[in-house]
């Protein structure tokens, strides 16, 4: 047993881990500001694209996860997997209402709804390469390289990388778009993505004690009663996630529209409030997530979780005000709901990784991703969507309406229903210290 996280394994992880994360932030946040902003204001469109994809990713997660332990490799699959990845998401930018307008001669309201449909298939192709790289096997390897004993410090480096892309992204990218438009700056995205998977031909290696274990009936192993049964901490770990999921997603793909349109926050504005939520969070949770290989994980989560409610509620609150009002109280309700954010999401996965057999990592990545993509990514923007509609605040700009499918904007009161839905992990938490207890 390895004492410690090698300096080589470090760089594999941050490297992966890293560039993975920009990449799904780039699509979780500005595909659908690109789709919003470039093709038509559909709200229902975005909504469409982040549930297909959950479904995709689980799909693909499912298949290749389980392939990836038949043969005994997760290397080239997160090889080849990122340099595919990296020219869909090249490509993508591409796509426009004009350009199609000019290849099938249609009426712009038609190729208004040919893009839409478009962007919706390229993004799900985005993300079965994605997701067979990353969260099947770049997961896999994460729990094949660690040991116990220093999973929640990796776990914790691993929970902050998603905040450090969001950080990136949100603020990087969007003075970059300004000054490269979309097109560009996501072909330079897709070259850095395909190129981390050229270098993850020299710089990945599979763990010594990977094998050739299963077969393609093991794509349902994670669904059998015994194995449900067998590992009760996983799986209750996993319901824990699964809420958390739905609370994120149901506020998460409308951020930023949000923030620019029921906010009025400029992209500097807004970029400032990320980041320095994100900063602070990150900070805060480095000691967090090292405190927690010496104390109870699950206790630490009753408090994650509260953290994370008291942010969300704050965020639904401060709502209204002067701009330099709003970027202060706003920014303090994010920077709570951030901390909570990144410490549920290391705490959860170090449990889960503690209590995942280690004959049978990659099969069940993709049951992993039912409960932490695919369930949370269909309920949460349905919810989130469904407050949209029925609050049906107008986009304040009423002069780019003339191809608008829907004119309607996130209100607040999705961050209220995030709240809630993040209180029932309280109720879940005891029934895992105790399925804990009895192994």
């Amino acid at each position: 047993m390895e004492k410690r996280f090698s300096k080589s394994k470090w760089g594999a992880l941050l490297l992966f881990g890293l560039v993975g994360q920009i990449a799904w932030s780039v699509e979780n946040m500005y595909f659908n500001l690109f789709v919003f902003e470039t093709v038509a204001p559909s709200l229902d469109t975005v909504t469409l694209m982040v549930q297909l994809s959950g479904i995709v990713a689980t799909a693909a997660t499912l298949i290749i996860g389980t392939v990836s332990d038949k043969i005994g490799n997760r290397r080239s699959f997160i090889s080849i997997g990122y340099i595919i990845w990296g020219v869909s998401v090249a490509l993508f930018g591409y796509m426009s209402p004009e350009l199609t307008s000019s290849i099938f001669n249609m009426d712009m309201a038609k190729a208004v709804s040919f893009t839409l449909g478009a962007v919706v298939v390229g993004d799900c192709i985005m993300t079965l390469f994605g997701s067979g790289a990353n969260d099947a096997c770049f997961n896999a390897w994460v729990t094949d390289n660690t040991e116990k004993e220093y999973r929640g410090t990796v776990e914790g480096v691993l929970s902050i990388l998603p905040l450090a892309a969001m950080l990136i992204v949100a603020g990087g990218f969007g003075i970059l778009v300004q000054a490269m438009g979309y097109s560009t700056l996501f072909l330079v995205l897709g070259i850095v993505i395909s190129l981390c998977g050229v270098g993850g031909i020299f710089l990945v290696k599979d763990s010594n004690s990977l094998e050739k274990n299963g077969s393609l009936k093991d794509i349902f192993y994670g669904f059998k009663p015994s194995s449900i049964k067998n590992n009760m901490p996983l799986y209750l770990t996993l319901c824990l996630v699964m809420v958390y999921g739905i609370a994120c997603q149901t506020f998460m793909p409308y951020l930023i529209i949000y923030m620019k349109t029921y906010l009025g926050f400029s992209v500097i504005e807004y970029s400032i409030v990320f980041g320095a939520c994100i900063i602070l969070g990150a900070v805060i949770n480095l000691y967090l997530t090292r405190l927690s290989d010496k104390r109870d994980k699950t206790l630490m989560l009753y408090i994650a979780g509260g953290i994370f409610t008291v942010g969300l509620f704050g965020m639904y609150i401060f709502n209204s005000g002067s701009k330099t009002a709003l970027l202060i109280t706003f920014g303090i309700a994010g920077f709570v709901m951030i901390t909570g954010y990144i410490l549920i999401s290391a705490l959860c996965g170090s449990v889960t990784r503690d209590y995942t057999p280690s004959d049978a990592v990659g099969k069940l990545q993709g049951v992993r991703m039912v409960f932490s993509v695919l369930i949370p990514m269909v309920v949460g923007p349905m919810i989130g969507n469904a407050i949209n509609k029925a609050r049906n605040i107008p986009l304040p700009d009423l002069d780019s309406a003339d191809t608008m499918t829907t004119q309607f904007i996130p209100a607040p009161e999705i961050f209220l229903a995030s709240a809630i839905i993040s209180l029932l992990m309280l109720g879940i938490i005891p029934f895992l210290r105790k399925a804990i207890r009895s192994k």
